[in-house]
């Protein structure tokens, strides 16, 4: 990290001051209006932004907390322990933390050279992102659900990625920007944002596995990448040794971390891929469906019109007058 940037974090900050003076605890309302220990947003957040930087609060045990927005943790040096779910999860120097507004953890005290930041973000701040990962992209849909509110469940992810200059590099400009208040910075943080997350998609394997829940989550980005990629020839079995799990229980495990079976994932980017070939080719729906990997050609048109309510054809002709009236 940029030495100078390195130098404003590792500052003393007026509440560690008081803990190095003989605090105990941390003063929950700097945090919180509530009895319960909710961080709030408006307490963190100036009117009006999406997203700031909090260097996190050393030398003191951080109680069980949950947020009312969306947390990125990020160690610039040296390490910091959290608990999260009864499971110790240690994040290094460049390693992220992602945690949903669901998840309660606490931290355990840090020293002097364990040099932190939370970003601390409105879930309306990731719209950017998200569209630059694509809409019809199953992999980007399960990032997008871990972080966005969706029915109370706690989650998080966690990335070790110490080692992949690209995302240093794009923590870092985000930080440096935040800390420094640049001009448009609202719009370069959420483009930069955008091309973490990509870079983040390239390195699937790097998410901590050391929870069941982990584990699952590895398995399941794992799955989707593969899906995307390989939608034309992927099978259940090549991935099954892919992973090394067993038929019966990848089976499961996908349908319990996606809402989706195996098969359901792969005619859904099938599908979609359909969809963006006949809109941008000049491609026979036979070829189309051979180009996808479709062997059925009964099932798409019946799964078509359940869908469109039209058919490829009217699809096409649809579309490609939306384009022309647009330009």
């Amino acid at each position: 990290m940029n030495k100078g940037l390195l130098k404003t974090l590792e500052k003393i900050t007026d509440e560690e001051r008081e803990i190095l003076q003989g605090k105990k605890e941390i003063e929950r309302k700097r945090y919180t209006t509530q009895e319960t220990f909710t961080i709030e947003s408006k307490k963190m957040l100036e009117e009006g932004r999406l997203i700031t930087v909090r260097p996190h609060t050393r030398f003191v045990h951080f109680p069980k907390h949950n947020h009312n927005y969306i947390e990125v943790f990020y160690v610039c040096k040296g390490s910091v322990t959290h608990i999260i779910n009864e499971e110790k999860v240690t994040v290094m120097a460049g390693e992220i933390l992602f945690l949903n507004q669901y998840v309660a953890h606490e931290i355990l005290p840090s020293g002097e050279e364990d040099i932190a930041i939370n970003l601390i973000v409105l879930p309306e701040f990731f719209d950017t992102a998200f569209g630059m990962i694509g809409k019809d992209n199953v992999l980007a849909d399960f990032i997008v659900n871990t972080l966005r509110e969706k029915d109370g469940v706690s989650q998080y992810l966690y990335f070790q990625v110490a080692g992949e200059l690209q995302i240093q590099n794009l923590m870092e400009n985000i930080i440096y920007s935040l800390v420094n208040k640049q001009n448009f910075e609202n719009e370069i943080n959420q483009v930069t944002m955008g091309l973490l997350f990509l870079n983040l998609l390239n390195v699937s394997k790097s998410i901590k596995d050391n929870t069941p829940n982990q584990y699952q989550n590895m398995i399941s980005m794992i799955t989707l990448k593969y899906v995307e990629q390989n939608y034309r020839t992927a099978t259940l079995r090549e991935l099954s040794e892919m992973v090394n799990v067993p038929l019966s229980g990848l089976s499961r495990m996908i349908k319990q971390s996606t809402g989706y079976t195996f098969k359901e994932l792969l005619q859904r980017r099938r599908f979609n891929k359909a969809l963006e070939l006949l809109v941008d080719t000049d491609l026979s729906v036979g070829d189309i469906l051979t180009a996808v990997g479709y062997e059925n050609s009964s099932y798409f048109y019946r799964k078509f019109l359940e869908r469109e309510e039209m058919t490829p054809r009217e699809y096409r002709m649809k579309h490609r007058e939306e384009r022309m009236i647009h330009l």
